[in-house]
């Protein structure tokens, strides 16, 4: 179960983000995204950084290698993302 403001959006920017990129991909918006957007300062900012850091950040491994792990892992849990 989930609110349905993750759904929808709660702010207006969100609903208006969601409507444009279904507008652009002509599906829904992705979950992870519409997650993010339902409390941004509790978990969206917080988690964004922390992803950017880790996808981003200084590393030996190249990018390349850890958006591929991330993708790797991302099938083995069934997840579309």
């Amino acid at each position: 179960m989930r609110f349905p403001t993750v759904d929808r959006g709660e702010t207006l920017r969100a609903r208006l983000k969601f409507w444009f990129m279904g507008v652009i991909t002509r599906s829904r918006a992705p979950d992870v995204i519409r997650t993010m957007e339902h409390r941004p300062k509790l978990l969206g900012k917080p988690f964004q950084a922390a992803l950017q850091v880790s996808l981003r950040g200084p590393s030996v491994w190249s990018v390349g290698h850890r958006e591929l792990m991330a993708a790797y892992t991302s099938k083995q849990n069934r997840c579309p993302f």
